[in-house]
């Protein structure tokens, strides 16, 4: 009978989330946009050209990781991924993985960041999380536009599998805007793990084939082992759509790939994603105004 209760419990959260998230934007999408943009400009205030070091930092770590790669690591400055320049491959894979690492850890903060809205402002919590996002997502698209555009100079482009972005880009700001909801409320209670998650970003970006071809490697379970990872199936996706010229339910076509179970792992993670953090939510949010 526990048992029961329980699970009555947990899905009644979902069902309670479902309603609940939707009702408390109404209303508040003009404010929501607004509050993005000036999150933007409160994140490099005092900076003399502002908003601008989110792509210079972003362009500069990509440099970085090239030049090692292809110069410290002796990689050769001809050397190959996927059939194009090292530096496009590293390019497209390091453009989700910015928004994907920035949408963590700023997601991570955003309440207790932003707690006078907990505290003192009439203002959805679950809006908070949603700004914070779009917010990233601005600095997603010009990124985004910067790197498309020195594709076209270089002749890469265009192709009709770049339209593939349209399905990509906006499921990525789903999948980690949802994984906010269990983020925010969970580093609110605890700094322990806000400080985990801060930790532990430097080590994905090496566990997420932003810098390798995990197709290719040359163990299977590895391989198989980053089909679970979701920043894994972004850096992959965005590079099918702009360099390999193939679409998101074929295999990939130099090495051994797995597109079934690829997109099948991808869409149970998201729908386990959403529930747990609609249910994180509901749970936490009464409590919020206390613990800040």
């Amino acid at each position: 009978m526990e048992t029961n209760k329980k699970k009555k419990g947990f899905f009644a959260k979902i069902t309670d989330g479902l309603l609940t998230i939707p009702r408390e934007h109404k209303g508040f999408g003009k404010q929501t946009f607004m509050l993005a943009k000036d999150d933007l400009i409160k994140t490099y205030k005092g900076a003399i050209i502002g908003p601008a070091w989110s792509v210079m930092k972003p362009l500069f770590q990509l440099f970085v990781y090239w030049f090692a790669f292809t110069v410290g690591l002796r990689g050769g400055a001809n050397r190959q991924e996927m059939g194009v320049p090292y530096f496009v491959f590293l390019m497209v894979g390091f453009l989700p993985w910015c928004f994907m690492s920035d949408t963590i850890s700023a997601g991570s903060k955003c309440i207790r960041s932003n707690r006078q809205f907990v505290n003192k402002i009439s203002f959805p919590v679950s809006c908070i999380m949603t700004y914070t996002t779009i917010s990233k997502f601005y600095v997603h698209i010009f990124l985004f536009v910067l790197s498309y555009s020195y594709l076209l100079i270089t002749g890469m482009m265009p192709s009709i599998y770049n339209l593939q972005i349209l399905l990509f880009a906006p499921l990525m700001f789903l999948f980690y805007w949802c994984l906010t909801w269990s983020l925010a409320p969970m580093s609110a209670f605890s700094k322990d793990f806000e400080s985990f998650i801060t930790t532990i970003m430097s080590g994905l970006f090496w566990l997420s084939g932003v810098c390798y071809n995990s197709y290719t490697l040359d163990s299977e379970v590895v391989r198989i082992i980053l089909l679970f990872n979701p920043m894994t199936y972004f850096c992959n996706a965005y590079r099918k759509a702009l360099i390999c010229d193939q679409w998101f339910f074929e295999g990939f076509k130099q090495g051994p790939a797995h597109p079934l179970w690829e997109n099948g792992i991808f869409l149970i993670e998201f729908v386990v994603v959403v529930f747990i953090g609609i249910f994180n939510y509901v749970r936490l949010k009464k409590r919020l105004p206390d613990v800040l």
